[in-house]
């Protein structure tokens, strides 16, 4: 008689499949509304628009990693790619070189919601039974602060870096020896490393993509790790922990160091502008201006409704049989229960005034602008507390009830609420073929400068002292050679010394060169356009933007980094090829 065997591989996918398959016809349901109404155009909406297609425009250029933005400020340009996190302008990119730009909204959504269920789904199943983890992914990929983010803010970069939360946690948590195997002594001596390395990569691509994700991230697992080492009485959970930090960070220097260096050379501080404090944006705060008022309040009433819900779903799990079945020690099940609550608290306390000094004292807290943002940390501890109420045999039916009724109805009103369009993109569009360009950022626009004075349309080059040209024989020859995102080429022929002024905002990384010879160039009046002394006679003006010391130096640290990464992968992997066959 012969036996059937599983293959390994295949059992395992068989094991993932139904969350996939769940975290799909929830990210579908998401984005239903999108197929009728267009695309969601809320607060950050054209933001992200515009990165993406300035982005796959200088991919077409052959500059694979773009710092300058080319078409902000009306093609003056803006360093927004050097401040602003890679990983989601350039997923959006990358859907727009094989998708319509239109749909670039939807299918983005849907794969980052698809992903955040099953992310959920590998931290539930390693605390929860496989019913209860299923419904943490539902749970999960709609979570009302997801859908908040979906319909109200389109705030795509947040909504890809909340997706990797859950797997942040477990690897947190396995760092901390709260899961099982991470408490045997092969986990001890052998695997922490690894797992470290994992920890790392998951906090790297929360900081790649969000910055206000990868402070509420980095400050959310400093508090486990601390927590975790009073409950263990041990310091190795700070020390592991802080070996995952230190990597993660490590990891992301190609695009912190240049971004924290290079905040001199820009208005940062626009930043925390009037409605983007953080004291104007606790729940239920009420500033001078109705729109922003408005948001708040139903920003604080999904909060508290999320904050309830998981007290009280909280206070189910622990109290019901799958708080003693999420592991056979019961004290290892109950120490994770503490770790999610203190999540809830945590996220909770940073959401409300009280918490106004830990504002104002802990490094670059107050760059998370809105403490509602609080929300992602909350939604991953929700989830899980939810998934295991809805599944448990007692009174899971009526959890289940009341969260289709939240749920359902906070995505109604946020749909009815929301500002809907579908010619956002294809406008964007326009502007870059018609050689016009978009509005530029604030924070973003390079030090000294007033980008609201800058003219809408405006000619790559022109001459400055046209007063003083009078006559056919006067006027300079100017040709434009070359006018990419990285490099501009001008050559002139000139009968007498005038000033010329190209389409280009003044920034220390650009170095400009006359007939080969470094010199610097004076700005404008209304605002800080590059403009150039060219002598007489035949000139080439030559304008890159070069990769300054910073950028070499982040990029060093993180390919050493990602070395160690590599490093720990192939020992985790011989160490596992050695157990796998031992000696005869």
């Amino acid at each position: 008689m012969n036996s059937r065997k599983s293959v390994p591989g295949i059992s395992a996918a068989r094991a993932w499949l139904p969350a996939l398959v769940l975290s799909f016809v929830v990210s579908l349901a998401i984005v239903a509304p999108f197929f009728w109404l267009g695309n969601a155009t809320g607060h950050d909406f054209q933001y992200h628009a515009e990165s993406w297609l300035d982005a796959a425009g200088q991919w077409k250029e052959g500059i694979l990693y773009p710092r300058w933005m080319q078409w902000a400020d009306y093609g003056y340009g803006e360093p927004r790619f050097i401040f602003y996190p890679p990983l989601s302008w350039m997923l959006g990119a990358a859907l727009g070189l094989v998708s319509p730009w239109n749909h670039v909204p939807i299918v983005f959504i849907m794969l980052v919601q698809t992903f955040a269920g099953v992310s959920a789904f590998a931290l539930a199943r390693r605390v929860l039974t496989k019913r209860a983890a299923l419904v943490c992914a539902v749970c999960y990929a709609a979570n009302p602060y997801a859908l908040l983010n979906v319909y109200m803010r389109s705030d795509f970069a947040e909504l890809l870096a909340d997706a990797f939360f859950p797997l942040l946690f477990l690897l947190a948590l396995q760092l901390c020896a709260l899961l099982e195997d991470s408490a045997s002594p092969q986990f001890r001596q052998r695997s922490w490393r690894w797992t470290a390395a994992c920890f790392a990569a998951v906090l790297a691509a929360i900081w790649l993509a969000n910055a206000p994700a990868g402070v509420i991230a980095s400050y959310s697992v400093a508090a486990v790790f601390g927590c975790a080492a009073l409950l263990r009485k041990s310091w190795q959970p700070l020390v592991r922990g802080a070996a995952g930090l230190l990597l993660g960070f490590g990891l992301t220097a190609f695009y912190l160091l240049p971004a924290a260096y290079e905040q001199r050379w820009v208005n940062i501080a626009q930043a925390l502008s009037t409605g983007l404090l953080p004291a104007e944006n606790f729940l239920y705060t009420e500033i001078n201006n109705p729109e922003h008022t408005i948001f708040n309040w139903m920003a604080s009433s999904l909060a508290v409704l999320m904050i309830a819900l998981a007290g009280l779903a909280a206070i189910a799990a622990g109290r019901g049989e799958d708080a003693e079945r999420a592991s056979p020690d019961r004290k290892m099940g109950r120490d994770i229960w503490r770790m999610l609550l203190l999540l809830v608290a945590l996220a909770t306390l940073l959401m409300v005034r009280l918490s106004s000094p830990l504002w104002a004292l802990l490094p670059k807290l107050r760059f998370v602008q809105f403490p509602w943002r609080w929300m992602s940390l909350l939604a991953v501890a929700y989830a899980v507390f939810l998934g295991c109420a809805i599944a448990r045999r007692r009174w899971g039916w009526l959890w289940a009830v009341v969260l289709a009724v939240f749920i359902s109805s906070a995505a109604v009103g946020l749909v009815r609420t929301g500002w809907w369009d579908t010619e956002d993109i294809p406008l964007l569009q326009q502007a870059i073929a018609n050689g016009q360009g978009f509005d530029g950022t604030d924070e973003y626009d390079p030090a000294g400068d007033d980008h609201t004075n800058i003219p809408t349309k405006s000619p790559e080059v022109q001459v400055m002292d046209t007063d003083t040209m009078q006559g056919p024989n006067k006027k300079p020859a100017v040709r434009v050679e070359r006018w990419s995102p990285e490099e501009k080429i001008v050559s002139v022929s000139a009968p007498q010394p005038f000033f010329l002024g190209l389409r280009l905002l003044n920034y220390p990384a650009w170095r400009v060169e006359l007939n080969e010879a470094a010199v610097t160039p004076r700005g404008g009046e209304d605002y800080n356009q590059m403009i150039v002394a060219v002598p007489v006679g035949d000139s080439r003006i030559r304008v890159r933007f070069l990769r300054t010391w910073d950028r070499w130096a982040g990029g060093t640290v993180s390919l050493g980094c990602a070395l160690i990464l590599i490093l720990a992968g192939l020992a985790a992997r011989m160490r596992k090829g050695t157990e796998g066959h031992p000696a005869t």
